[in-house]
């Protein structure tokens, strides 16, 4: 059975799911090992004091979170299936109760009985509440909530970046640090997912349980550095954004700050890349047409996003969404490109063919008049790209010939494009060190020359002239230290 909840924990979104606003969020792009650390502990408070109440009491008091008991205290209750109808509320309460108490996992020798109790009693109501058998009462939800907020809002371990005075080995990039609970953790967020997702969950009723200070502390867990984690809290809260309609402006507010934060503070969180999946649903979304927040959003978070180190980490997630805006509006296609060369990367060349690739699927979606107005800046950028000696970058750049639509609004600019290009290809052609480069480069040449033959002329003979002049200054410039030189010699 806990193979089967496990593999439901990880289904497709189905798209009736999420009609009301939008898709899933794309499937995988991101590397599970590729784990961005941050040096912030988050302090994730229980949502109340512990409160000592008898398992056999019939009335629902408040479910809180309670140390770990003695050994023997745990009573193995019974299955749903095996009580009547009329007595699974308080049994599904008392199962409440048993899964509010806290474990040390880090010794997997230490109350054993104990725990295995616990994580079948979690895969008991994972299952009831999955299966819809009995409608759970307003009270009995409220303890749930309660109960899998005391379970999984809790202190984030040091991240592994943080010095915490440890003389050991940095851990590698790819070996993200596991949460020990997880077998546990796991079913309380499968239960989680499960209340939300359910077609008997009152949305009026149960906001008032998953409010505003529950969907914070789920956005504060996204900085946990384990991916398992992280994919279920990205799944449960596009979930809660999809269902709970008045959540919806505090959750991209939400997320806006964990940006701002990360992008002028910290440059650490783990959780970018998963909160980016969200938001592409999310802005596939958007009415039209798009509403001033959004464009600001557009302005102030996403692009900014592309000047941290880190942004490998999360770039596909980043493009698609930037890509999204600009398919929903392509006016802002001007306003992305800008913000793409404001933050191009000056000496980091792996980020550089990031952005090329990023660049060309916003110029797919772009029309004539605002490419205009970005053409200039655009293609003094990309002929500085064509002459760079990182093989990869000068390639990225002459790529952009292979795209058909990019390729017609170079033709329709032609006058004012062609001279800005043409001094960096002929400086490939003479000088650059790669011959892939080199080949390359004529292709892109002749393809000018076959588009208008005049203006390729009226080019070489400018590109010849400036050669000349160069070739002259310099002449100049050596018998100017030669005279200096002499001058020197004679007043010895």
């Amino acid at each position: 059975m806990l193979k089967n909840i496990i593999k439901r924990g990880h289904k497709k979104v189905l798209k009736s799911e999420v009609s009301d606003f939008g898709h899933a969020p794309p499937a995988g792009g991101r590397n599970s090992g590729n784990v961005s650390t941050s040096d912030v502990v988050v302090n994730h408070a229980s949502r109340g004091n512990m409160v000592t109440n008898s398992i056999q009491s019939q009335q629902t008091p408040s479910v809180m979170t309670s140390a770990a008991p003695a050994s023997g205290n745990i009573e193995n209750l019974p299955l749903f299936r095996d009580v009547q109808i009329s007595e699974r509320q308080v049994l599904f309460f008392r199962k409440l109760q048993i899964c509010c108490f806290q474990f040390d996992f880090t010794d997997t020798m230490k109350l054993v009985r104990e725990k295995e109790i616990k994580r079948q009693t979690l895969v008991e109501l994972v299952d009831y509440v999955q299966s819809g058998a009995g409608k759970i009462s307003e009270s009995n939800q409220e303890e749930m909530v309660k109960m899998i907020a005391g379970n999984i809002f809790r202190c984030l371990p040091p991240a592994s970046h943080e010095n915490t005075g440890s003389e050991n080995v940095e851990q590698e990039e790819d070996e993200p640090c596991l949460e020990p609970s997880w077998p546990h953790l796991q079913l309380v967020y499968e239960l989680l997912l499960r209340y939300v997702v359910s077609s008997d969950t009152d949305t009026k009723l149960a906001k008032r349980f998953i409010d505003h200070s529950f969907v914070l502390k789920l956005l504060d867990l996204f900085d946990s550095e384990d991916p398992r984690e992280r994919e279920y809290l990205k799944t449960i809260l596009h979930r809660v954004y999809g269902k709970f309609m008045v959540h919806r402006p505090f959750i991209r507010k939400g997320i806006n700050n964990i940006f701002y934060r990360f992008i002028y503070e910290t440059e650490r969180h783990s959780g970018i890349g998963e909160l980016l999946e969200i938001l592409g649903s999310i802005i596939n979304g958007f009415a039209l047409p798009m509403k001033e927040e959004h464009k600001l959003f557009l302005v102030r978070a996403l692009i900014p996003l592309h000047k941290p180190k880190s942004v490998a980490m999360y770039h596909q997630q980043l493009s698609y969404c930037i890509v999204q805006f600009v398919e929903k509006d392509y006016k802002l296609s001007d306003t992305v490109i800008r913000g793409l060369l404001k933050y191009w990367p000056v000496t980091n060349c792996q980020k550089e063919v990031l952005f090329l690739q990023e660049l060309e699927e916003v110029l797919e979606t772009t029309q004539a008049a605002e490419f205009q107005r970005c053409m200039v800046p655009l293609f003094r950028q990309i002929a500085r790209c064509l002459n760079s000696p990182h093989f990869q970058v000068a390639e990225r750049a002459l790529f952009l010939w292979n795209n058909e639509h990019i390729v017609g609004l170079i033709a329709q600019n032609r006058n004012v494009i062609f001279p800005i290009i043409f001094d960096a290809l002929q400086k490939n052609i003479d000088n650059h060190w790669n011959q892939a480069i080199h080949g390359l480069t004529v292709n892109v040449r002749k393809m000018f020359m076959e588009m208008d033959a005049e203006l390729f002329d009226e080019c070489q003979r400018q590109y010849s002239e400036k050669a000349a002049r160069a070739t002259e200054l310099e002449e100049q410039r050596e018998l100017r230290w030669q005279r200096l030189a002499a001058a020197a010699t004679q007043g010895r």
